[in-house]
């Protein structure tokens, strides 16, 4: 188990999922913008969705496609117990981004808080290669990470803030920007964090 992995399966084992800085009761903001890339016909993938509410909000759309990627196992076994029976019809991948070779195209990529963790250039990369291969022709990547303005770090770990800009440059070529909006996250401890999402096709 590597360090990065390690970190996480320690914070979904002390810590409550709803209790995490990141938590959400209702990802609205991923909701919409999915819903605006595909129909319920669609597959999705998320990218450090963990322990989210996001499956449990796309099978009540009538989704019938999602995948979920997480470094920690526990947190996907959180969200499939959560689930209960409902969790048969998500496909769970305890996996690194990083070192995740996709066996399939999805038409759909959301990251919410995944890519901003990764501070090493070589891990960007990697993560961009599996963005790339992961998504079909056309496909739409939704991707939210701290805003410049955002936190320095976040469960004890830097992050990388950016906008559009920033993600644009690492994407590249293969890459169009659609569209960008800011996010104010409230914490469950009440704390307000500036988010940026921007939604990308593949060209």
């Amino acid at each position: 188990m590597t360090d990065r992995q390690s970190h996480w399966e320690n914070v979904y084992t002390a810590k409550a999922d709803d209790s995490v800085s990141w938590f959400e009761e209702t990802p609205s903001v991923s909701v919409r913008l999915i819903e605006r890339a595909t129909d319920a016909r669609g597959s999705v993938i998320d990218i450090g969705g963990g322990a989210s509410r996001l499956p449990d909000a796309l099978l009540d759309l009538g989704f019938t496609d999602v995948a979920i990627l997480d470094l920690s196992a526990q947190s996907l076994r959180i969200a499939r117990a959560r689930l209960a029976s409902r969790g048969d019809k998500i496909r769970w991948i305890a996996m690194d981004i990083t070192r995740w070779t996709p066996d399939r195209l999805y038409d759909v990529w959301h990251d919410r808080v995944a890519f901003h963790f990764l501070t090493d250039a070589d891990d960007q990369a990697r993560y961009v290669d599996a963005l790339r291969n992961a998504l079909a022709p056309r496909g739409i990547a939704i991707i939210g990470t701290f805003a410049p303005d955002g936190p320095e770090r976040c469960s004890g770990l830097p992050v990388v803030r950016h906008d559009s800009e920033s993600l644009v440059a690492l994407l590249g070529s293969d890459f169009s920007l659609l569209s960008e909006e800011r996010h104010e996250h409230r914490t469950p401890a009440g704390v307000i964090q500036q988010f940026q999402f921007s939604v990308f096709r593949k060209n």
